[in-house]
């Protein structure tokens, strides 16, 4: 491992289990088919959708994105502590990172140019859907590859673009999570855009009382069929979308600093002490290594 390619401790056996109701096989089948139809749907369009104006073209991307997990039975939830956009300049979107279904729930209400790994370009689906929609694809293999990523990402946010990331690296189940990697901060830093944390979690009931929902954690070596196959099999999933207050990327004390704050807001670190807990871990983490990735 290096840490352009951070990886999380997490396993399919360990921590992608659902405890709740579950469906029977046919009506998952149902769902299942319902989800993959409207993804196959949405790649089809891309073409057509690409032609219309911006504000139409973000109001049908952010139905469609809503759409996605109500196909594959999960309910959704938002919060917005904020007006969803900063006026002037680019926007960098950052999140926590726990399933495939994270990006179409971020793009459900901040729609924008996703940072993700080459490999998703080859996934049955989501990849062509993904390099349609402008998704900026980073090599993670290279380290050396890491300040063409970062000039890449800048130049979009300078240009007014809102770009989507999901700095700890990697997928984790949702219990904990991993240090938000300094790097993609520079290029907020670099193109003098906000930043905006965005905090998503899984529950098994619609209102957030309920225990956390494993099935929909994508982590390790699951394969994709997998893990839509337990989603869908899972009956009760209700996903919670929090957008949080815009940072400025100016004022701050560098890279690192932006990082803590952002990963701070994302895992609603509200009192003193888990607050300074979450800035030593994620410093400590942060300096051997830096990378951006989906």
């Amino acid at each position: 491992m290096t840490g352009w390619l951070p990886v999380a401790p997490c396993t399919p056996a360990g921590c992608a289990r659902h405890t709740g109701a579950v469906r029977a096989p046919l009506p998952a089948a149902l769902l299942l088919l319902s989800g993959c139809a409207l993804v196959l749907l949405g790649v089809a369009c891309v073409p057509l959708v690409r032609l219309l104006g911006a504000g139409p073209r973000r109001r049908l991307t952010r139905h469609w994105a809503r759409a996605v997990p109500q196909a594959f039975g999960v309910r959704v939830r938002v919060r917005l502590h904020a007006p969803d956009r900063t006026p002037g300049g680019g926007e960098l979107v950052v999140a926590n990172h726990i399933s495939w279904l994270d990006i179409p729930l971020v793009a459900s209400v901040l729609p924008g140019r996703t940072v993700a790994k080459r490999e998703i370009r080859c996934w049955p689906l989501l990849g062509p859907l993904a390099a349609r929609g402008g998704t900026l694809f980073i090599d993670r293999d290279r380290l050396r590859a890491l300040p063409a990523a970062v000039r890449e990402i800048a130049t979009a946010l300078r240009s007014g673009s809102r770009v989507v990331v999901f700095p700890e690296g990697s997928t984790w189940c949702g219990r904990g999570g991993g240090a938000f990697r300094p790097a993609v901060f520079q290029a907020a830093i670099d193109a003098g855009a906000t930043v905006r944390p965005v905090r998503i979690t899984y529950r098994t009931d619609p209102h957030g009382s309920g225990p956390t929902a494993g099935a929909v954690a994508f982590v390790g070596p699951d394969p994709l069929a997998a893990s839509l196959w337990r989603v869908v099999r899972a009956a009760g999933l209700t996903a919670h979308v929090d957008v949080l207050a815009p940072i400025p990327a100016d004022g701050e004390d560098g890279r690192r600093a932006l990082a803590r704050r952002a990963r701070a807001a994302v895992l609603g670190a509200g009192d003193p002490l888990q607050a300074r807990q979450t800035a030593v871990a994620s410093d400590r983490a942060n300096r051997p290594a830096e990378s951006v990735h989906h």
